[in-house]
């Protein structure tokens, strides 16, 4: 059995009182004081996540953001150095390989954000075609990532000499002790925020600085657990349940994310005719109309019978009432009334159209 890998902040959350999860091959925070209370803080004041299980990898090498947008879905082109971009790395049939963060630097150089169990294999599909000269190379292992996020995040991460109050989306490149740290407007969580993506050996010095600057705002340290439940709040999918090989972005209604003018992008001819055509199953949100809290893979039904299932599920903090973003018949609509099969009992559901709160993401 392969053991799994460590933050650099892993005796940081020991010290904390973290309990611990595994999650894409990593032993990460599940909580600390409890998922309600860190969400709370998130909604309401300020929390930091290690999210540093997070992959990383660079491409460098003249044509390499060029070389990035024939591959990825968004289209790359639309942003400039200093912003980051969502997008998808699709398979030939359309189904999602991986979503990720793709940061430009420079024509030159860019910098990706995917998810922890398919960083290697995103690394290896870019590299095996790779043009002369581009360098695709995983350096997952080498940064950690720290995701401060709340009303208060610009507060905490000023108080300790970074930047903020840059564009959603954007990022800049500052220095903490001598040391480079890339500061972007980005997060999971709905909140205005910032994700850290610091070298490991100052990992544990950004950290403590964060929860010593934090303390006078009510800081607390959130897990994955937490994290969870903000994201599906915001109706954020998550790959391997809301999007996944089997789950193609027009399935998933992530088609803002797909350059649909673009002339190439790995799996654009499927996902084009799936588009022209309709698809035949759409991620809708699910708000319970009674006491009802959802799970993945709970079946949902409807008057003719079966229309899909829960994808992601959960009960939520901020609206008391159990939430679920569910892959269903496309003839499902927004304000239909649907049932979810909870242990043998048949619960109500509204379907709506996420987010299912209220938030401050793209503030200014």
């Amino acid at each position: 059995m392969t053991s799994l890998k460590k933050s650099p902040l892993h005796e940081r959350h020991v010290a904390l009182g973290a309990k611990f999860a595994e999650f894409g091959g990593w032993e990460m925070p599940l909580e600390y004081g409890g998922v309600v209370a860190e969400h709370t803080a998130v909604r309401t004041s300020v929390g930091v996540f290690d999210v540093s299980h997070l992959g990383k990898a660079t491409v460098k090498g003249p044509g390499a953001a060029a070389y990035v947008n024939s591959c990825l879905t968004n289209d790359l082109g639309k942003i400039g150095p200093g912003q980051a971009q969502y997008t998808l790395c699709c398979a030939e049939d359309g189904g999602v390989v991986d979503d990720l963060i793709a940061y430009l630097h420079a024509d030159d150089d860019v910098f990706l954000i995917p998810n922890a169990a398919n960083t290697a294999e995103v690394v290896r599909w870019l590299a095996e075609q790779a043009p002369d000269g581009v360098v695709v190379t995983n350096t997952h292992d080498d940064y950690a990532i720290l995701a401060v996020q709340g009303t208060h995040s610009d507060d905490v991460v000023a108080a300790i000499g970074l930047p903020t109050g840059h564009d959603y989306m954007a990022f800049a490149v500052a220095e903490y002790a001598g040391t480079p740290v890339v500061v972007c407007r980005t997060g999971y969580t709905g909140e205005r925020g910032y994700e850290l993506v610091v070298p490991n050996a100052a990992a544990v010095a950004v950290f403590d600085a964060l929860l010593a600057a934090g303390e006078q705002y009510g800081i607390v340290p959130a897990g994955l657990g937490a994290r969870d439940t903000l994201r599906t709040e915001m109706g954020y999918p998550l790959h391997g349940q809301d999007i996944s090989p089997e789950i193609t972005p027009v399935q998933a209604r992530s088609g803002w994310a797909v350059g649909w003018k673009k002339e190439h992008f790995w799996g654009d001819a499927a996902l084009r005719a799936e588009k022209e055509a309709g698809p035949k199953r759409v991620l809708r949100g699910l708000r319970a109309v009674g006491r009802g809290i959802p799970r993945p893979h709970m079946t949902v039904a409807g008057p003719g019978g079966t229309l899909g299932e829960v994808t992601s599920g959960t009960f939520s903090p901020t609206l008391k009432k159990g939430i679920a973003l569910a892959l269903l018949d496309a003839s499902v609509k927004e304000g239909d009334q649907v049932t979810v099969d909870i242990r043998g009992r048949q619960e109500a559901f509204e379907v709506v159209k996420p987010p299912f709160v209220t938030v401050n993401v793209r503030q200014d």
